[in-house]
């Protein structure tokens, strides 16, 4: 309760402020219209207009605080005096800036309606009771045009502030999605090069402990495979790593290819070469013209689905069928037979996932399953223009 009275009587000091330095500004105009008035009065209404001009300056923090109400007061009492003036023209800018327009259009007519019987029961010598009227309705719509041209304004620059608040929060939002899709990109990235990499270390390791008695050249073949697996994995990755960097909408040249269709006979021969059994039906025959995008992912979806046939269906043979023609598009298509302890059986590992959406993204589709008779089946299919 001390903290919120506290934090209550700030705001309210500050607030009374305005309001103070408004009293004192207007009571500077009253003053003038009083020092003007009692020259030209006569001797009886000297006090009447001190008296009025002291209750119209007590309207000012009504006009403050109830716009209206002040207002209408302050229009009455210009009917009686001019010192009340200043007031009622302060109501009319007050109102015009800071409430509808229609309101400030009522406590205008009657400051002009209050301006009109002044002028009828106390005129001016010198200027006819006409004129003088035309110019007090031109001063007032002056002032109530110049409040509603500030109030338009000040919600003008209200609405462009809530826009720009608006647009940070977008970028910002989009900054957070664009850093939540490279994440992903990353760890699709690292999946597809690292895994197929160590899958191949721990293939040739396992030969190499298993079969310690195994001949000296079959050890040092599976050695060569290990250390050729790290080498290659360190270049992948660090291609990798710079493509992430790249930007490939302004530097598409300076990016890295990296590996295509054109680089699936390297990649079988290296899982040949840690003892995985792969059959291979390729009619394609050599390497054809595909677009780049294709060709990598072509390329992927091989790598994924030979890593995960390494990992959870060890030993047991593996077949890749390739096909297509431009126009009709290339297909992929890899089986093997799952083992009991098979992890892929059950459901799609997050290298399936993120091979579906990096299909998805060239506009083709990933599909997988496992048969009645235990066999399962990877079949990919990838846009291939004329």
């Amino acid at each position: 309760m001390d903290a919120a009275t506290c934090e209550v009587k700030p705001l309210r000091t500050w607030r009374s402020v305005p309001v103070v330095v408004t009293t004192v500004a207007i009571g500077v105009l009253v003053a003038t219209m009083l020092w003007s008035a009692t020259r030209s009065s006569s001797a009886g209404l000297v006090g009447v207009d001190v008296a009025l001009a002291v209750a119209a300056l007590a309207l000012v923090p009504v006009v403050v605080r109830r716009p209206q109400i002040g207002g209408v007061l302050a229009g009455v009492l210009v009917a009686l005096s001019p010192v009340a003036t200043p007031v009622a023209s302060f109501a009319v800018l007050f109102i015009a800036r800071n409430r509808p327009f229609r309101q400030a259009a009522a406590v205008a007519v009657v400051g002009v309606a209050g301006e009109a019987v002044q002028a009828f029961w106390r005129p001016v010598p010198s200027l006819p009771y006409g004129w003088r009227l035309v110019l007090m309705t031109i001063a007032y719509a002056a002032l109530l045009g110049w409040g509603t041209w500030a109030q338009a304004r000040s919600a003008l620059l209200v609405a462009l502030r809530d826009r720009a608040w608006r647009a940070e929060q977008e970028q910002e939002r989009r900054v957070d999605e664009a850093r939540a899709a490279e994440r992903s990109r990353i760890a699709r990235e690292m999946h597809d090069v690292l895994a197929h990499r160590l899958s191949l270390l721990a293939a040739a390791a396992g030969a190499m402990e298993y079969r310690p008695d195994a001949p000296p050249e079959r050890l040092s073949a599976a050695a060569g495979v290990i250390r050729a697996s790290a080498h290659h994995a360190l270049d992948e990755l660090r291609e990798v790593i710079t493509l992430l960097r790249s930007d490939d909408a302004e530097s598409p040249s300076d990016a890295p290819p990296g590996q295509t269709l054109a680089d699936l006979p390297r990649l079988v021969d290296e899982a040949r070469a840690a003892g995985q059994q792969i059959e291979v039906d390729d009619p394609l025959g050599p390497p054809v013209e595909i677009p780049p995008t294709v060709g990598r992912t072509a390329y992927r979806i091989a790598q994924e689905a030979l890593t995960n046939a390494r990992k959870h269906a060890t030993g047991q043979p593996v077949r890749l069928v390739l096909g297509g023609a431009p126009g009709s598009g290339l297909s992929i298509a890899v089986s093997n037979p799952t083992t009991p302890d098979s992890g892929a059986t059950g459901n799609a590992g997050t290298g399936l996932i993120g091979l579906a959406e990096r299909a998805a993204l060239t506009g083709g589709r990933v599909a997988h399953h496992v048969d009645a008779a235990g066999r399962f089946h990877l079949t990919a299919w990838l846009p291939w223009p004329t």
